[in-house]
């Protein structure tokens, strides 16, 4: 295809219905300033494994190791950012990827 729409409900009907592997890219998250110096390239798409710090919200500060990428919700897990309910069970807090800033890579 040539040209990509510009028009906003093609656009977010792109987004929303974007299938798992383009989730993926679409749920990049930006690399910290060395890692960006060290690979040269400014965002990366996240995975389980990676330690990211988050950097907007109310969770903002806390950093920790990406338990889970929910794809089908658009969020990230986070070691260790959860919340109690009132029943006492803990619940992971899901954070939006484009609130992190990724710290250490999982490298294979």
């Amino acid at each position: 295809h040539t040209s990509v729409s510009s028009q906003r409900r093609k656009s977010r009907k792109a987004h929303f219905t974007a299938t798992s592997t383009l989730r993926r890219k679409i749920m990049s998250c930006h690399l910290s300033k060395d890692l960006k110096t060290k690979y040269d390239v400014r965002s990366i798409p996240v995975r389980k494994g990676d330690v990211v710090k988050i950097v907007r919200g109310s969770q903002k500060g806390r950093d920790g190791k990406v338990t889970a990428v929910y794809r089908k919700k658009w969020c990230l897990h986070v070691e260790k950012v959860q919340r109690d309910k009132a029943n006492g069970q803990q619940v992971q807090i899901p954070i939006s990827s484009s609130n992190c800033v990724v710290t250490s890579l999982k490298i294979d």
